[in-house]
Parts: structure tokens; sequence; C-alpha cells
């Protein structure tokens, strides 16, 4: 199996020692990049490009919410878990729909790190149900406004498939098999979908789908 290339960003050399503990036990994940703030990330980040970077909250010189931001313009394919004390659903909704893939709080597991890192690298998101139950709280709180249904997005019938199967955890991969196509075709169809719904990554089509109706979950 393919290594997972990560990379750390923390401010606190003791909390990355003890994540550098944690995945020498995850034979499938290789540290490539460790940073102790955005600004030395971004600085860093000009030979190998991790697949996944575990990002946190609080830093001096540049924190977590405008790195998620300057990573998303500058390296759109890398993907994000935010790792935080941070438990404030106003905090992981807007995280998530600027770009971020995952949201853990810092107490977590070695289990749930490597379910994390691995679902955001084969599907692009990881929602535990502790963000689950944000996300919808966020969107209930958003829900003056009225739906806006999927002939508005100008969804095709073969983009309506995609979208539900990615509401339902499908891998690209998946999502080929289950519909006979290609993994490019449907790479293509993924890349549509986050143009017509103006999101940049899975979490966001999933987010968008479920607020506007879009799909049905």
């Amino acid at each position: 199996m393919k290594s997972i290339k990560l990379g750390l960003v923390d401010d606190h050399t003791l909390f990355r020692e003890g994540i550098k503990s944690l995945l020498d036990k995850i034979p499938t994940i290789e540290l490539v990049l460790e940073a102790v703030s955005g600004k030395d990330l971004l600085t860093k980040l000009n030979g190998t490009i991790p697949d996944v970077i575990l990002l946190d909250l609080e830093m001096e010189d540049m924190n977590g919410m405008d790195t998620t931001l300057q990573l998303k313009k500058r390296f759109p394919n890398i993907r994000i878990i935010i790792l935080t004390m941070h438990k404030e659903e106003r905090m992981i909704s807007y995280l998530m729909e600027i770009g971020a893939n995952g949201y853990l709080l810092k107490d977590t597991n070695r289990e749930e790190l490597e379910d994390a890192i691995k679902s955001v690298y084969n599907r692009g998101f990881y929602f535990n149900p502790f963000v689950s139950q944000a996300l919808l709280k966020g969107l209930k709180n958003k829900g003056a406004r009225p739906p806006v249904f999927s002939k508005d997005y100008h969804l095709t019938n073969r983009e309506l498939e995609v979208l539900e199967l990615v509401t339902k955890e499908y891998t690209t991969a998946e999502i080929a098999e289950t519909l006979f196509l290609s993994i490019r075709t449907i790479e293509g169809h993924r890349k549509n979908l986050m143009v017509k719904l103006g999101v940049k990554n899975t979490a966001g089509l999933i987010i968008t789908a479920v607020r506007e109706k879009i799909i049905s979950v």
C-alpha cells in the first residue's frame, strides 16, 4: 500500500513529539514535514508536498484559519485536518466550509487519528459524530432562507448520481465501480460538481448537498 505523506503543524514541541510517537505505530503514514506555524509551513512547501496536513488552530504568525485559506488557494490538492481543543460548533462549520477536510480534538486516540488521516486521504473528508452533530446544527441555524434545488445548479443526472454516492461516503474508485465508469471520468464529474456548487473539497460537496436539499440524506 502506498504511504500517505503527512505534514504536522503545531507550535508546541511536546505535542508534536506526542503525535510523532503515535505515527511511528502506523507504517502506512509517513511524516514528511514539520512546521511551527502557518508561515513556517508555507515557507517549507517547496519540496515534498504532503497529501494530508494536521493543522493546529491557534498559532503565532498565522493561525489555522488563515493557513487553511492560503493552503486552499496555493495548494488545493492538499487535504487538511484541523487538530485543536476548540469545540465551538460555529468554528467547526466555518472551517469545514472554507476548505478543511476533517476536524479532530487534541484528546483523540491513535485509532481515530489513523482513521481520520486515511479517510481524508481516500474519501476527501472525515466526520466523526461530534463534527457531524456540529455541522447539522450549523446548517439548521442557517435555515432561514428557502432551499435552492438542484435544477438551479444545472446538475446533470450523472452528476446527481455521483453526488449521491459521495454523500454516502463512497470513494472515487467505489463510485466508478458502481456506475461502471472510469476513475478519471468520476474525477471529472467531481471537479464539475465542485465548480457548480462553489465548494473547495468533498466535505464542501456534502455540506452543500445537505444544506441546499439537493440530495436527501
